[in-house]
């Protein structure tokens, strides 16, 4: 479910967790904050129109990038490109928060191409 909060800014509900759009208001990026809650994952997607960077700020994040496994903790980032697998996974007990940089031509949530899910929503958003 996706909503406003009070200060204007997008806010979504998702199975793994939520987002917060941070900026939205540039043609060429978008800047959002992901939570993932203990004990989940994003599905495992690519996007056609953007490459994504993504910067820990809180928790331990396992991140899967086309089938390469990178532990990442507080400070560090990782590059995705255009049209790359990726993941992030939360094995801890704590929230992983990282902000998301997506630079590209297109940044709406039907660009991303599910290859597998643990929430049935394999496919196109």
């Amino acid at each position: 479910m996706t909503t406003t909060k009070s200060d204007g800014a997008e806010y979504s509900e998702r199975p793994w967790g939520n987002y917060t759009v941070l900026d939205d208001k540039a043609p060429n990026f978008k800047v959002k904050l992901i939570v993932v809650s203990p004990g989940q994952r994003l599905s495992y997607q690519r996007h056609a129109k953007r490459a994504e960077h993504w910067f820990i700020v809180n928790g331990n994040a396992t991140v899967i990038l086309d089938g390469v496994t990178h532990q990442l903790t507080v400070g560090q980032s990782i590059d995705i490109g255009i049209e790359q697998a990726h993941r992030c996974e939360n094995h801890g007990d704590v929230p992983v928060e990282f902000i998301e940089v997506q630079t590209g031509t297109y940044f709406g949530e039907d660009d991303i191409v599910r290859l597998e899910d643990d929430y049935g929503r394999v496919g196109s958003a």
